[in-house]
């Protein structure tokens, strides 16, 4: 992806750098997976374990999580159990639970409509609601917008998004998902590497309010939203996006 012309940092801002040898799976708290199936006769049931081990699929989107969200310092614990229920519902998955328990909900339809790559659209929305399973939220003050881009941000860094996804959607900078999903990644790359992992930090301890944006950039939201979207029409012009 083009990267801004400007690379100008703001000297309060200190990224942190990428960690040279990343940590060993086992420096990271990994939960115990259940999993429940509600329909094992469901041709989505039988796409997913034709193409996924669970186990295998849930480990893999855990440690996507803490690789982009957290360091093994900053990285939550308090999360001991993460149960994956596949089951006939609409739309394509949500996540619920308290602290310490977490039910991701899978929707057995949303396999089978995606039969011809449904081990990539599998483990994509796994990722996706997994992150939903550990990432912060200032209190409960964030917008949903943010909360659903975060995700699919973590998506887009685990080389899961879909075909269908493009830059520069959405009409405000929290429309959500890939949109704001992209949104976060020029602000990655303009900013610096953990951008996005010191925001959702951010939001660990404190109400969310849009003041964080210039915490960590020196710019209001609205303006980085139209810095964005100056870039995304640059580059549309030049056929890249």
């Amino acid at each position: 992806m083009q990267q801004p012309t400007s690379t100008l940092v703001p000297t309060y801002y200190f990224p942190p750098a990428p960690p040279k040898v990343p940590p060993r799976v086992d420096e990271w708290p990994m939960p115990t997976f259940r999993l429940r199936v509600e329909d094992l006769t469901h041709p989505g049931a039988q796409l997913f374990f034709e193409h996924v081990n669970p186990v295998q699929a849930l480990r893999e989107a855990v440690l996507a999580v803490f690789k982009w969200l957290y360091t093994t310092e900053t990285v939550p614990r308090h999360v001991e159990t993460v149960v994956l229920v596949l089951r006939s519902m609409p739309g394509a998955a949500h996540t619920s639970g308290a602290d310490i328990y977490k039910e991701i909900h899978f929707s057995l339809e949303h396999i089978a409509n995606n039969a011809s790559r449904a081990k990539d659209e599998i483990n994509g929305v796994l990722v996706h609601e997994m992150v939903h399973c550990y990432q912060y939220n200032g209190m409960g003050r964030c917008p949903g917008g943010l909360v659903e881009g975060v995700a699919d941000w973590v998506r887009l860094h685990a080389g899961l998004k879909p075909p269908h996804w493009r830059e520069g959607g959405g009409d405000k900078w929290d429309a959500g998902y890939e949109a704001t999903a992209y949104m976060l990644e020029w602000m990655e790359g303009k900013y610096g590497f953990g951008f996005v992992r010191n925001l959702n930090l951010t939001m660990r301890d404190r109400e969310y309010e849009d003041a964080m944006f210039k915490e960590h950039t020196g710019r209001k939201i609205s303006s980085l939203w139209k810095d964005y979207r100056a870039y995304v029409d640059e580059s549309r012009k030049a056929g890249k996006a």
